[in-house]
């Protein structure tokens, strides 16, 4: 009898594990999928990405696939611009038109 319920656990577990994986997709798939339809289209765009964000997230969800994320490049320094501590013209080779004729 023991065996009986450990096989029916087992069984509902197994079919209850991608609804769990599911329900954990769409709320981040509605969260995601508002935040950019609300940076690209305003409200409209918030109410429909949060709805598309999660019948996608819930897809998802069911076959398993997580978020990616990318890894991009770390930004370039920023130029060093020194200042110069010298006169940046010479007016010794300067010539002057005389102008007392």
């Amino acid at each position: 009898m023991k065996f009986h319920v450990v096989l029916a656990a087992a069984v509902a577990a197994s079919l209850g594990a991608p609804l769990a994986a599911q329900a954990q997709g769409i709320p981040d798939g509605m969260a995601h999928g508002a935040t950019v339809g609300w940076q690209t289209a305003g409200p409209a765009g918030w109410v429909v990405g949060g709805a598309v964000g999660g019948v996608i997230g819930g897809v998802e969800g069911a076959l398993g696939v997580g978020p990616t994320y990318v890894a991009y490049p770390p930004p370039e320094p920023a130029p060093i611009y020194r200042h110069r501590h010298y006169p940046r013209h010479s007016y010794r080779r300067t010539h002057h038109r005389d102008t007392t004729g």
